[in-house]
């Protein structure tokens, strides 16, 4: 949001006219329309548009206004968010393993976070217990085989006016009822370095593949279950011989620190996506670690590298010699 656009998302369900609806509201009130992206899946189709409000002949809570009431009149959901001007708190999505919710609210009471986290949601009651002791808001949206209410999920959510939803191992799959509505505003950590071993059981596949190394991916969530963009990664070596649960044991502390740095990347506006790939805005300026430790460089070969173009190029230059002395 620091390009200073202002993000309108309508969600619902897939049905024609809907564009036109929307965008006949902006042209009339002078918003002009710089980026428009459009998805279905599943039956339910988002509109994300990014548009310049700085000459528009209206306030920003009568536009707001304006496009609730269209929304209710063509059963879509249409959120606006004004750039600067948004409380930005976060949920935390969750199942039964604490350590990222530990990690979560230990950098949001020491001042490391960069803002508060406003209610935790679990599709079981296991972690309500921590949430309480630190008097969070604990809801619990599953039944008894964990199995979400979604609907319910999203009153949650806007309840607490929550800007972003971390997944600190929620090991369910969100619909794109929700993803849509907070369209790369929900981070999840993954148990592997995607792009490999997406899905269940990510350390076990680890194993079973033979994979050397190992590790944990902090990414962007999208309706391709764990193709989202990555924003940052942690590995490690996968011992002989090694277990699930030894290499869960390595593993949870990297989930924890690479969801608490990605979340903090996000909320400081460090990040941008371009061509679904996140790039540092400030690269120069950033501590952020998003892949291996700069020292490595140190330890990799530099010889030899592919000199096939070299070659190419030197035997050239000799047919012409010889043809000139020809």
């Amino acid at each position: 949001m620091s390009d200073g656009l202002t993000e309108i998302t309508v969600v619902g369900e897939d049905d024609s006219g809907i564009v036109a609806e929307i965008t006949s509201v902006l042209f009339e009130r002078n918003v002009n329309i710089e980026d428009i992206d459009q998805a279905v899946r599943e039956g339910t189709f988002r509109m994300t548009m990014r548009v310049d409000t700085d000459d528009m002949v209206t306030t920003h809570e009568t536009l707001r206004h304006d496009l609730a009431e269209l929304g209710e009149k063509t059963g879509v959901d249409v959120d606006i968010r004004y750039p600067g001007s948004e409380d930005r708190s976060i949920a935390v999505l969750v199942t039964k393993e604490s350590h990222c919710l530990e990690a979560l609210i230990d950098a949001w009471e020491n001042d490391e976070l960069g803002t508060e986290i406003a209610v935790v949601v679990g599709n079981h009651s296991d972690l309500e217990p921590l949430a309480a002791e630190h008097d969070i808001p604990f809801y619990d949206i599953g039944d008894e085989n964990g199995v979400p209410d979604e609907d319910e999920l999203l009153d949650v959510l806007d309840d607490h006016d929550t800007d972003l939803i971390a997944l600190a191992r929620y090991i369910r799959i969100l619909s794109p009822k929700v993803v849509f509505r907070y369209q790369h505003r929900i981070i999840n950590v993954h148990p592997s370095l995607l792009p490999a071993f997406p899905g269940a059981s990510a350390y076990m596949q680890a194993i079973e593949a033979g994979a050397r190394v190992a590790g944990v991916t902090a990414h962007y969530v999208t309706t391709d279950l764990d193709q989202g963009p990555i924003i940052a990664q942690r590995a490690f070596n996968v011992p002989d011989d090694a277990t699930e649960d030894e290499l869960r044991a390595v593993g949870q502390p990297l989930e924890a620190e690479v969801l608490v740095e990605a979340i903090h990347l996000h909320l400081n506006d460090d990040l941008y996506i371009h061509r679904g790939r996140t790039q540092l805005r400030n690269p120069d300026a950033s501590n952020a670690r998003l892949g291996l430790p700069n020292g490595l460089n140190r330890q990799l070969p530099d010889d030899p590298v592919d000199s096939h173009d070299e070659i190419v190029e030197r035997e050239s230059e000799r047919e012409t010699a010889s043809a000139e002395s020809d």
